[in-house]
């Protein structure tokens, strides 16, 4: 459980970020700046899988010895885009997005139990980002909070290096995506905005931005 083959995506994040890691890895590895990247999902050698809860861990080849993933987390936590580990040894967990619908993500569905264990999750993260109080993550821009929950949740509770990279794709044309990173940054302004965090966003998350209206893809 927590592995999930993919189809060949033929358009969106699922197309561009299958073909950045199996075809162009090294304009990603570039854009995050961490050297030559070792990546582990999604290959088309191992059905474009992506992975979340333990597997996606296991397939990082990393053991939380802190703060155990299931202690912090529910099951059916976050399925990453890709993932991957530098020659550093640190751990890349990404998320991409083509449109910027999908940053708009609704409140969490999970059920009482597990909404706790959510919220507490997400209490920790906003002290140590030292976020705005008041605002509900578990309520307003959902997946993008808890992405920040689990690098937080290696980085700083399992003192496991990890580089949360938030790849956005300007140009795709099946889903009218932006057109200039200036759109997107215009977005991830408000996204900040709503979770209390702009201005705190710690280090060791990154944006990049990727042009794919060129034969070979451009970070810009």
């Amino acid at each position: 459980m927590g592995r999930f083959p993919q189809p060949a995506g033929h358009k969106g994040s699922l197309r561009w970020i299958q073909q950045l890691v199996n075809e162009h890895a090294n304009i990603l590895d570039g854009a995050i700046g961490l050297g030559r990247i070792d990546w582990r999902s999604p290959r088309a050698d191992d059905d474009f899988a992506e992975y979340r809860d333990q597997a996606f861990l296991d397939r990082l080849n990393v053991e939380l010895q802190t703060v155990p993933l299931a202690k912090f987390w529910p099951a059916r936590g976050p399925q990453w885009d890709a993932l991957g580990r530098a020659r550093s040894g640190e751990i890349i967990l990404v998320e991409a997005k083509a449109h910027i619908p999908e940053i708009m993500s609704s409140g969490s569905k999970a059920s009482h139990d597990s909404l706790a264990k959510i919220r507490k999750a997400f209490a920790a993260t906003e002290s140590a980002l030292r976020a705005k109080p008041g605002l509900d993550w578990a309520e307003r821009f959902y997946q993008y909070a808890t992405r920040l929950a689990h690098a937080h949740l290696l980085h700083k509770l399992n003192r496991v290096p990890t580089r949360l990279a938030f790849v956005y794709f300007i140009g795709d044309p099946d889903l009218d995506g932006p057109t200039t990173r200036r759109e997107w940054e215009a977005a991830i302004t408000v996204l900040h905005e709503a979770l209390g965090i702009s201005g705190r966003v710690p280090g060791y998350v990154t944006d990049v931005f990727i042009d794919i209206r060129t034969p070979v893809p451009t970070a810009v």
